[in-house]
C-alpha cells in the first residue's frame, strides 16, 4: 500500500543519487557504454562489491541499463538510459559550480567548502 503522506521529489531522488558513487557513475557513462572493468578504472578506488551495489541500484532506479552478452567469458556492459541521460546537464552544472566557486573567492565570504568545519562535517 503506497504511503498516504506524499513525499518530497527531492528527497526521493537523494534516495537513489546519495552517497560517493552515483553521480560519478552517471558521469562516467555520459560519454557511452562502459564494461564493469572500465568502470573500475575510471574509480578505483571503489571496491568490485560496492560498485556492483551502486550500479544494481541505479539499474532498478532506472537510470543504468545493463546489457548481458552470452559466451565465455562473460561480457557486461552499461549505458545510461533516457532517463539516466538526462540526469546528465545536472551532474554537469554541479561539476562547473564546483570550479566557479573554488576558482573565485566571492565577495560574500569563502565558498561552502571553505568554511571552517566543513572538513570536519565531510569526516563525520
Amino acid at each position: 500500500m503506497k504511503d498516504l503522506v506524499s513525499r518530497c521529489p527531492i528527497e526521493e531522488a537523494m534516495q537513489v543519487l546519495s552517497g560517493r558513487w552515483p553521480t560519478l557513475l552517471i558521469y562516467y557513462l555520459k560519454d557511452g557504454t562502459k564494461r564493469f572493468s572500465d568502470l573500475r578504472r575510471d574509480n578505483p578506488t571503489i571496491s568490485h562489491k560496492m560498485l556492483a551495489l551502486e550500479l544494481r541500484k541505479l539499474e532498478d532506479a532506472g537510470i543504468v541499463q545493463r546489457t548481458e552478452f552470452q559466451g565465455y567469458p562473460l561480457r557486461v556492459e552499461y549505458d545510461l538510459t533516457p532517463a539516466g541521460t538526462t540526469l546528465v546537464p545536472l551532474i554537469d552544472s554541479l561539476g562547473q559550480w564546483w570550479e566557479t566557486t573554488s576558482a573565485t573567492p566571492e565577495a560574500s565570504g569563502p565558498p561552502v567548502h571553505a568554511l571552517p568545519g566543513a572538513q570536519a562535517q565531510r569526516n563525520a
